[in-house]
């Protein structure tokens, strides 16, 4: 686990996401989002965020064709589409090396696997060694959006994934979508959970648009 990683998230409150402040959730051009990849960095600066993480679906393509080295506010991140049994998630990896030989398997061979969701469900990547590369890789697996995933009971779903490495839950996030009715769990009940399996708590907004607030 990249500890450094997950003592500097921990220090962000849920007001610094609930203010947008930190938003470790946004998507570009590079899926299927509609904001440039450079323009979101630029955005956050200019409004005074603290941190982001673009994490495009199955791609860090956008951190290879644009060096955020020199970059304090971002984290390179990337969401991946996974199956585990018959629950379909997003994972999201946060701090990952980009250029790591280890994800290469796990990531988009074509566009549309970025941003077709008739595509993108059929995945089959396995969590289990997606985890083991996302470590591997200097970064940290994080569950996303948990209340979208279809687990008949949330909580023995992420003990499950607490037990096969994972590392936190994304927890504060708008119901945008079709979240606004799969409306099964709430923002601290998902808390209650991440407490009680010690796992990190992070946030963001899914933005696909092209304005951050």
């Amino acid at each position: 686990m990249n500890n450094k990683l997950v003592e500097e998230i921990k220090k962000y409150s849920a007001e610094d996401f609930e203010n947008n402040l930190v938003n470790l959730h946004i998507h570009t051009t590079y899926s299927d989002g509609k904001a440039d990849f450079k323009d979101i960095i630029e955005q956050a600066k200019k409004k005074g965020y603290k941190k982001i993480a673009i994490c495009d679906h199955n791609s860090v393509q956008g951190y290879l064709d644009n060096d955020v080295s020199k970059e304090d506010i971002i984290i390179p991140a990337v969401e991946f589409d996974v199956w585990y049994g018959y629950v379909f998630l997003h994972l999201l990896a946060y701090g990952i090396n980009v250029n790591s030989e280890e994800l290469k398997p796990f990531l988009a061979k074509t566009k549309k696997e970025t941003e077709w969701d008739i595509i993108r469900i059929f995945a089959k990547r396995n969590l289990k060694e997606l985890i083991k590369a996302i470590h591997n890789s200097g970064g940290i697996a994080v569950l996303a959006h948990p209340a979208c995933c279809w687990a008949l009971s949330l909580d023995r779903f992420v003990k499950k994934l607490k037990a096969i490495g994972l590392d936190g839950i994304e927890v504060y996030y708008p119901y945008k979508r079709h979240r606004g009715i799969i409306k099964f769990k709430t923002v601290k009940r998902v808390e209650q959970i991440a407490e009680k399996y010690e796992l990190l708590k992070t946030g963001g907004t899914d933005l696909h648009g092209r304005e951050l607030k």
